[in-house]
C-alpha cells in the first residue's frame, strides 16, 4: 500500500503593495503553507474560478490595483468555495458588509496575527478532511 501524499495548505494573497504582499508571502510560507500572489482582484478572480476547492485561506486588502475591491472579492471567494477562510484587511475603517465568517482585520496587525490564523485554518481544514474521509 503507498503512502498517501502529506496535505500542503494553499494560501491566496491579494496586495497591491509589493512589500506588503512579499511579507505576507514568506510568513505563510514560513508556516508551510503553499502561495499563490495576486496584484488585484480581477487576477485573483481567474485564480479562484480554477482552484478555489484547493484554497484554504485568503487574505485582500481592501484597496486593490483594477476595478474590483477586497469586499467584492471576499464575496466572490465564498461563492466559489464556501468553506475557504477568508480575512480583508485594511488602513481604513470599513463601510461595506462581508459575507459570513469573513473577518476583518484593521491595520496594523502582527506578523504572529498572520501566522496563527494561518496555522488555524490549516488544522481546521485537515480536520474536516479527514473526518470526510
Amino acid at each position: 500500500m503507498g503512502q498517501s501524499k502529506p496535505f500542503r495548505a494553499t494560501a491566496l494573497v491579494v496586495e497591491d503593495d509589493p512589500m506588503q504582499r512579499d511579507m505576507i508571502c514568506l510568513l505563510l510560507e514560513e508556516s508551510e503553507v503553499d502561495v499563490i500572489e495576486c496584484e488585484s482582484a480581477e487576477a485573483a478572480e481567474l485564480v479562484l474560478e480554477r482552484a478555489a476547492d484547493s484554497l484554504v485561506l485568503m487574505l485582500t486588502d481592501v484597496q486593490l490595483a483594477g476595478n474590483m475591491d477586497g469586499v467584492e472579492l471576499a464575496h466572490i471567494a465564498r461563492k466559489y468555495n464556501p468553506d475557504i477562510g477568508v480575512i480583508v484587511t485594511s488602513g481604513k475603517p470599513l463601510h461595506q458588509e462581508l459575507p459570513d465568517g469573513v473577518q476583518f482585520w484593521a491595520k496594523p496587525w502582527t506578523p504572529l496575527d498572520v501566522i496563527r490564523e494561518a496555522e488555524r485554518m490549516v488544522y481546521e481544514r485537515r480536520r474536516a478532511d479527514a473526518a470526510r474521509s
